[in-house]
């Protein structure tokens, strides 16, 4: 018995030898040694842990990583979320809603701000301080196709002019902007100038207007008690007579020794300078030009996107939008053309909705309600049916820019066609 003790006894002590020896292994086996390939891997993310190489970040859940962001709040930064207004939903049944996007697209309403236009606009307003500060008189012609803001950049720039001369402490200068189909006849322009510098000065005889003025601009006396004029005269072409005499006289008046006018002439065609007033390059004394060039479908879009960022809510889908500038820049350019396709697209809608509510009666109404689920009532009503959609947009501009010759051959039967 005794030595089946003994036995035991070593047979114990040889497991738990070897049992040891498979933990020094597994010790060994960590720093270097050739270990199975499971435990290689083990120790190969220890080693990776603990080693200076970097290595890719481990995933985390969202939860962590809210947490450990540095702009989290459990690290005492809160997160501004008031970027942007949300704007509110647009209902094109609504009489007031209706009325402020149709008065924010009309051509006559004046934008708060004018993009697009800041290089002409800085020209213009550059040369009548240069006149202004040197008290000499000067002449500038502004061109361009229709539409193309020639009117609303030279008002912007009358009321920079004079801001700026008032914030100068210059002597303020008379001012006279006018629309030349106004007027009764041509040479009635030189009467308007004229009630300017004398208003309560009446012609007597036989003397007229224009020689009143080249009198006025030839005697240095006149000129010590005088101010600045500018003279805005926009449609200039509407004063293009037969033996271009009015066009003429209008300009000379700037070429006169004691002459103290701005003379701006706005019209559409380019080279009215070249064509109708040759004699002024001659005596070196030609406008100075300002080329309106047409919009680009860029600028429509922004333009457009301007104008309605006034409104609290959104009336046009995106897509629509860049339809209506790519098919207008590709046309003309005319930013006014612009304005009436997307009154055009929101009649459209109107139309469009009227005829649905009239089509639809009070028993389908209810039945439909009963059927519908609360979600399904949120799709219907949903912004994206209330907005003027690329289809709108679409039908609007081929109605705006349907040629009338195809209109008549498509009325035809089809033989003569």
């Amino acid at each position: 018995m005794p030595a089946i003790a003994d036995r035991n006894s070593s047979s114990f002590k040889e497991i738990v030898a070897a049992i040891k020896s498979d933990k020094s292994g597994d010790i060994a086996g960590s720093n270097g040694c050739c270990i199975p390939q499971k435990r290689r891997l083990r120790s190969d993310a220890a080693a990776a842990r603990e080693s200076p190489v970097s290595t890719p970040m481990k995933l985390k859940s969202p939860r962590r990583r809210l947490n450990s962001s540095p702009n989290s709040p459990a690290n005492g930064i809160k997160e501004d979320f008031s970027e942007k207004p949300v704007k509110k939903n647009w209902n094109p049944r609504d009489v007031e809603h209706m009325r402020a996007v149709k008065e924010a697209l009309h051509v006559s309403t004046a934008p708060s701000t004018i993009v697009c236009r800041e290089d002409e606009q800085k020209r213009v307003l550059e040369f009548c301080k240069a006149c202004i500060e040197q008290e000499k008189a000067g002449s500038l012609y502004a061109c361009g196709c229709p539409g193309t803001g020639k009117s609303l950049s030279m008002d912007k720039v009358k009321q920079q002019v004079i801001d700026w001369a008032t914030k100068e402490d210059l002597q303020p200068l008379e001012v006279l902007a006018l629309n030349c189909t106004s007027l009764a006849n041509t040479s009635e322009i030189f009467s308007k100038i004229l009630g300017k510098h004398q208003p309560r000065k009446k012609t007597m005889g036989s003397t007229s207007p224009l020689q009143h003025l080249q009198k006025l601009y030839s005697n240095n006396q006149a000129r010590a008690g005088s101010k600045m004029m500018l003279i805005i005269a926009d449609e200039l072409d509407y004063l293009i007579t037969k033996d271009r005499a009015v066009l003429h006289d209008l300009f000379m008046l700037t070429t006169f020794p004691f002459s103290r006018c701005i003379l701006i002439g706005i019209a559409n065609s380019i080279d009215l300078a070249d064509r109708f007033l040759p004699r002024l390059q001659s005596l070196n004394c030609k406008p100075m030009v300002v080329t309106f060039r047409a919009y680009s479908k860029d600028q429509i879009l922004s333009i457009l996107q301007e104008r309605l960022l006034v409104l609290p809510y959104i009336v046009f889908q995106q897509q629509a939008l860049e339809l209506c500038a790519r098919k207008v820049a590709a046309a003309s350019g005319d930013m006014r053309k612009a304005l009436c396709v997307c009154r055009s697209a929101m009649e459209i809608l109107e139309a469009e909705l009227r005829e649905s509510a009239s089509n639809l009666s009070l028993a389908s109404v209810e039945e439909f309600i009963s059927q519908q689920t609360a979600p399904a009532l949120e799709i219907f009503q949903s912004e994206e049916n209330n907005t003027v959609r690329i289809d709108h947009m679409a039908l609007a501009l081929s109605k705006t820019f349907r040629s009338p010759i195809v209109d008549t051959i498509q009325s035809l039967p089809q033989h003569q066609q």
